[in-house]
């Protein structure tokens, strides 16, 4: 299966599996579409400082083409970089953005980590999807919605995997994300 995608070649609908891959450079070639771009934006923020964990996204959107995320914990601060294709209106062919974000872990205030389970006939429990949000300090700059008007909403970052997109092995790797930010929130930064 494959969706159309800009310059008239087709992109996967399905993307390799980057949950077997423990590096961050060895997962960001097995997945992204462009991991040349994400490990340079990547590394001219880390410095060298440890990768102590991460999350992968991509998806393909008839509007937008790829979008890519990659999302990066050292321990102190978490690196995000995204990267999505410009649609043929705003650009040439091939265009694409790549953003960069860091955020303090010291603004996470809140990590949440919601599990839907599934119980077999034969009464084993399996994970099959997985939402993970991270509640931050800084204010919300989308438009406030009719129901929300004067009301400030804080920031969140927000990921999820279902089997069908990621399959069980991302969905532990989100999960293993998840629980690496919270053991560092609220701790004194050395």
């Amino acid at each position: 299966m494959s969706r159309p995608g800009y310059g008239g070649g087709d992109l996967p609908a399905v993307f390799p599996d980057w949950s077997p891959y423990q590096d961050l450079e060895s997962a960001a070639r097995a997945y992204l579409r462009d991991p040349d771009v994400a490990l340079e934006a990547l590394g001219g923020v880390l410095r060298g400082a440890s990768v102590l964990g991460f999350t992968l996204e991509r998806f393909v959107n008839e509007v937008n083409g790829v979008w890519q995320e990659v999302v990066v914990c050292d321990g102190s601060r978490l690196i995000l970089w995204h990267g999505e294709d410009v649609p043929p209106e705003e650009g040439p062919p091939g265009s694409m953005t790549s953003s960069l974000r860091v955020v303090p872990v010291s603004t996470v205030t809140e990590v949440g980590c919601r599990r839907r389970l599934n119980r077999s006939d034969s009464g084993e429990i399996r994970v099959d999807s997985i939402d993970v949000y991270l509640l931050l300090t800084s204010l919300d700059e989308a438009p406030p919605s009719e129901e929300m008007v004067g009301t400030p909403r804080h920031d969140a970052l927000r990921f999820g995997k279902t089997l069908d997109d990621g399959g069980a092995g991302q969905i532990a790797r989100l999960e293993e994300f998840a629980r690496l930010v919270a053991s560092v929130v609220g701790r004194p930064m050395l």
